[in-house]
Order: structure tokens, then C-alpha cells, then sequence
């Protein structure tokens, strides 16, 4: 018997609000939910309400005077900005703290079996978030945190994250670079923000640069060579996505020229590696996208991939 894909989310997530005209904006969580209601896939996943990630589970990734410094600055009204492109309104805690919790039990769920794999539609993001810093849209490094949990509670040994966002993920970077029970595994366009990762040297770090103008046959050839092989050596008992959509080619904010068909083949190519090395286990969760009739096409095209749904 199939188990299901579960589907995590939370009201919250649409409360965090940067500001008019900002890219991050609540209409992101909007249209992916629209689309998956429309082509009829969202009754076929299990849903869930994302929990509020607590203190202990945060600490595990982020340094306990910056998770505190985070909770200090939380405004009553208006904004403050924690980085030049990263705002909190009086409730984008809340929703930082729902994203976080969405990865814990998207990991708890499929390491318990009761589900193949995950999807976590969150926001803000979380792959720039450092252990002490904030940056790019991201307050906690959300997929970290989940790959933490998995560590901590059930003691997986080894743990691949991907990430085919179109900015390197330099927080789960910074975190992760020294742990060699984590894998990262990440394609970026380059030289571009957050204008790092070309030069990791570092065993669990697969970086593959790109730059502006990599259309899909490229990125294709850099996961069949760079990605796949370091996986397959290193043979991970779970696999994270961090699913940002934002290398499309509709997408503004960068230079990659992606489409819809890439994002299909890629999360087809990891769903086949999951299922052969690691029980099918995958918790994918959102990062960018912010050209939004692209982002809910090519989420709902994910999604359908990761539920097997016809």
C-alpha cells in the first residue's frame, strides 16, 4: 500500500507581511494552494497544521542569543529589519515559528511512516538563515532545523539536503559545513546573492555553481554529474529539499532560465534516488519562487511528482 504525501501549512504563514511590493509577500502561499485546489491534488494529500517550533529544537541549529534577540525585536506594530532585505511585522514570529515547526513534523511524520514524504508550504524561508544571523527573507533556518530533529531524535547517521534554489543556501552552509552526517548538495546561480559557495571544499559540500543565462539542459547535466554520484556514495537514510523555484525563467529576481518540465525531471530524479537508498523518505520544504503563476504551476507540478498522483 502507497502512503500518502502530507501537505503542511499553517494560517500564520500568510500573517508575515514585509511590506508593499515585497517579493516575499503572503500571495506566494495564495497561488500554491489555489493551483493544487484547481487540478484537484489537494483532497488527495494529508494535511496538517504546522506547530509552533519551540526554543530547544531552534537551539539545536541557531545560537540561543540570537533566537532570543529574534523574539526581543518582534515589533507591536509596523516593521523592523533584522538585514537590509528581511523584515518582521508584529506577526511574522509566529509564522517563523510555524515554518520551523512544519520541518519537525514533516520529518517526525515520514520517520514514523505515516507518510512517504512531505511538503511543507511555509514561509519566510529559511536556507539564508545562519546560526546568528538573519538574512535574504529568512529568520530560522527551517530545513536545518528538521535535519536537526532527524539527527537528535531518531539518529540518522547520514542525511542528504539538495537544494535548487536560485540563491545559495549559505546559512544551511554555515551550519552544516563541519557535520559530516550531513550532505549538502546545491545549484545557484553565481556570481550572484548571497555571492558565496563557488569555493566550499568541503567533502559533504556539492556546490555547482551556475551562471546567469544556464538553461535546463545545463542544470540538468550539473545534477547527473556533480549531484547523483556524490549521493550515491554517500548513500543518505532521508533526503531534504529545499524547493525554491525562484531559477525559473518567468522569475525576475534572477537569471536562470528554467521551466516548469526541469522542476519535473528534478524532483523525479530525487523522488527514484529516495526511493532506492532511503525508503522513499523526502521532506521537501519552500524557499523562493516569487514569480507567482510559476511558482504555483511548478509547486503543483512538485508536489504531484513527490504524491505519485496520476
Amino acid at each position: 500500500m502507497r502512503l500518502p504525501t502530507a501537505y503542511i501549512s499553517h494560517p500564520d504563514c500568510l500573517k508575515h507581511d514585509m511590506g508593499p511590493y515585497h517579493p516575499e509577500c503572503p500571495q506566494r502561499l495564495m497561488v500554491i494552494e489555489a493551483q493544487l485546489l484547481a487540478c484537484g491534488l489537494l483532497n488527495q494529500l494529508q494535511r496538517h497544521e504546522a506547530p509552533l517550533a519551540t526554543f530547544a529544537q531552534l537551539a539545536r541549529v541557531h545560537t540561543t542569543d540570537y533566537i532570543e534577540s529574534v523574539q526581543r525585536a518582534a515589533p507591536t506594530a509596523g516593521l523592523i529589519y533584522l538585514d537590509p532585505d528581511t523584515a518582521m511585522s508584529p506577526d511574522t514570529l509566529n509564522a517563523a515559528l510555524r515554518a520551523a515547526g512544519a520541518v519537525v513534523l514533516a520529518t517526525e511524520l515520514v520517520l514514523t511512516h505515516q507518510v512517504e514524504n512531505a511538503f511543507c508550504a511555509v514561509r519566510p524561508p529559511g536556507h539564508h538563515a545562519e546560526s546568528a544571523h538573519a538574512m535574504g527573507f529568512c529568520l530560522f533556518n527551517n530545513i536545518a532545523v528538521g535535519v536537526a530533529h532527524a539527527i537528535e531524535c531518531y539518529d540518522l547517521q547520514r542525511i542528504a539536503i539538495v537544494d535548487f534554489d536560485v540563491h545559495h543556501g549559505n546559512g544551511t552552509e554555515e551550519i552544516f559545513r563541519n557535520n559530516e552526517r550531513v550532505m549538502l548538495c546545491s545549484t545557484f546561480q553565481h556570481p550572484f546573492y548571497p555571492y558565496c559557495g563557488a569555493d566550499s571544499r568541503r567533502r559533504n559540500i556539492v556546490n555547482v555553481p551556475l551562471p546567469a543565462g544556464t538553461d535546463g539542459m545545463a542544470f540538468r547535466q550539473a545534477i547527473t554529474d556533480r549531484w547523483l554520484p556524490a549521493l550515491e556514495e554517500f548513500q543518505p537514510q532521508m533526503l531534504f529539499i529545499s524547493a525554491g523555484f525562484d531559477a525559473h525563467r518567468d522569475d525576475d529576481l534572477a537569471q536562470l532560465l528554467l521551466d516548469d518540465a526541469d522542476y519535473v525531471w528534478v524532483t523525479q530524479q530525487i523522488k527514484a534516488f529516495a526511493r532506492k537508498v532511503a525508503n522513499g523518505h523526502i521532506v521537501s520544504v519552500l524557499e523562493g519562487g516569487y514569480a507567482l503563476n510559476a511558482l504555483g504551476r511548478c509547486v503543483t507540478a512538485h508536489v504531484k511528482v513527490l504524491s505519485g498522483a496520476d
